[in-house]
């Protein structure tokens, strides 16, 4: 029964998401979206604290009553899980937003702020989700160079939903297709089974802010960018991991140089699918 964690989870982050939103407002944390409009900021916040609201009964369900509703797996993935959603929260709190008010923004921003004699906060959250990584990745037998790639999976695939994430939905999306294609292809549920916890919120969030009503933020993305990050890890063999390294890297790189909403607008079915639900 490990499946019941997503529809646990989609069923109180609906009724906590929204009011969570609304508190946000009231409590003054709001920032501009790309349109200039005042929204709810950062909801990543809230849809992270609804998944450990669901998975606190899970936890002592399994536990004191003897049933299989977590994944035993969970407990090695959680720590980067959380752990790079704190730091997101860290970032959106004190570092401008991701970029805003002249802080840095991406790996080249940070390098040069690290070069000045400045510890961006992006380069903390970096630094951090690096530790991060190395630790929930080891102990699992694999080859050095091996180890290396896999860590640099995860870290790269968290920062992708971070670049992706300029759109009210995409970075939802883009789990959304990450999930179904591992789903489809391995014919398996077992990404939803180990994650459905996390990825139940998303589902609710991608409601909020494909109606702009609030924003992720730096919390939210790197929740999201974890989640696909351990769905690929975890499902994929290693051939399919070196793939998965290997266009994560290119895309970083392209997001990095070039602008990937500007790449979306060019091409009609990905405009579509970017503006699919917005409204």
């Amino acid at each position: 029964m490990y499946w019941i964690g997503l529809p646990l989870s989609i069923a109180l982050a609906a009724a906590l998401a929204p009011a969570g939103a609304r508190g946000l407002v009231e409590a003054g944390l709001v920032r501009e979206n790309y349109r200039g409009a005042k929204l709810a900021f950062p909801l990543g916040a809230v849809l992270a604290t609804a998944a450990l609201v669901a998975l606190a009964p899970l936890a002592f369900l399994n536990q004191r009553a003897n049933l299989e509703l977590l994944d035993p797996q969970l407990r090695r993935w959680i720590p980067y899980v959380i752990g790079v959603a704190f730091l997101g929260f860290l970032d959106d709190s004190l570092g401008g937003g991701g970029g805003g008010g002249g802080a840095p923004r991406g790996w080249r921003g940070h390098a040069r702020a690290l070069r000045e004699g400045r510890l961006s906060t992006g380069a903390i959250k970096a630094i951090g989700a690096l530790a991060l990584a190395a630790y929930v990745v080891s102990g699992l037998g694999l080859e050095s160079w091996r180890y290396l790639a896999d860590v640099a999976l995860l870290i790269l695939t968290t920062n992708l939903f971070n670049l992706l994430d300029l759109r009210p939905g995409r970075a939802e999306k883009g789990l959304a297709l990450v999930g179904a294609g591992l789903c489809l292809g391995a014919w398996t549920l077992e990404p939803l089974e180990l994650l459905g916890i996390f990825a139940g919120p998303v589902v609710i969030g991608a409601w909020l802010t494909l109606r702009e009503r609030a924003m992720l933020g730096d919390t939210g993305s790197n929740l999201v960018g974890a989640i696909a990050g351990v769905w690929l890890l975890t499902t994929l063999d290693e051939t399919g991991r070196l793939i998965a390294l290997g266009a994560v890297v290119a895309l970083t790189i392209y997001g990095e140089m070039r602008s990937i909403s500007t790449a979306i607008d060019s091409l009609p079915p990905l405009r579509w699918l970017d503006s699919l639900g917005r409204g």
